[in-house]
């Protein structure tokens, strides 16, 4: 999926509810992420990343009717699918097992190609937390492949991991220990995926200048959540 289809998927979205804005989980929630940070000029990404021909979408607010419309509208094996080769899945807030705050980390994709219909894509640590949590193996090229781009940081991913709501500590633990192994075996650049063009390092309470050094015990390219 290109972002230019997930930008298709929003619009018809948008219309079909009836609302100017929805939520956008999985996998292709990160297409307007690596034009984000693709710098310049822009760099190739691995083609895991835009291998599925499927956007979760969540009605903005959640109403499980929604997704039903959204299923029966532009769902698999739908008239929309069969035309364009590409579909959306509609599902809720549930579905999306994640740190508490993901929804203001969210990149809202939204231009003329939407209507203007706003589509809040779920932010990369978030996305790797919420894929490490299923534990599906078919994600593990997909996870693998943001370490070694530098979409995600370890200390970032960490950090948040305490935050997910509804595991007990035992499980965070294994979360944690699974989640370090991966970046340990696939060790990545540490690119700080957030300086280029941004004004801020960070998504969240604390914000911090790109021009400003990192604080102490705190490695370049660490976002502050």
């Amino acid at each position: 999926m290109t972002e230019e289809q997930l930008e298709h998927l929003i619009r018809a979205s948008g219309a079909i509810l009836g609302d100017d804005a929805v939520v956008v989980i999985g996998s292709q929630s990160i297409l307007p992420w690596l034009r984000k940070f693709s710098g310049h000029p822009p760099r190739a990404w691995p083609g895991v990343f835009t291998l599925s021909t499927e956007a979760d979408i969540i009605p903005i607010d959640n109403d499980e009717h929604k997704s039903d419309l959204i299923d029966g509208s532009l769902g698999e094996d739908s008239y929309f699918h069969n035309s364009y080769g590409y579909y959306a899945q509609g599902v809720s807030m549930e579905t999306a097992k994640a740190p508490e705050g993901w929804i203001s980390r969210c990149y809202p994709l939204v231009n003329t190609n939407t209507h203007q219909v706003v589509g809040h894509c779920m932010h990369p640590a978030d996305l790797f937390i919420a894929k490490s949590i299923a534990g599906r193996p078919k994600d593990g090229p997909f996870l693998d492949a943001m370490i070694t781009t530098g979409l995600v940081n370890e200390n970032t991913v960490l950090h948040l991991l305490r935050k997910v709501p509804g595991i007990s500590v035992e499980e965070q633990h294994v979360l944690k220990s699974n989640v370090s192994a991966r970046f340990q075996r696939t060790n990545g650049p540490d690119i700080d995926v957030l300086k280029d063009g941004e004004k801020s390092r960070v998504i969240g309470a604390r914000v911090r200048s790109p021009e400003q050094n990192p604080e102490p015990g705190r490695k370049k390219g660490d976002l502050e959540i």
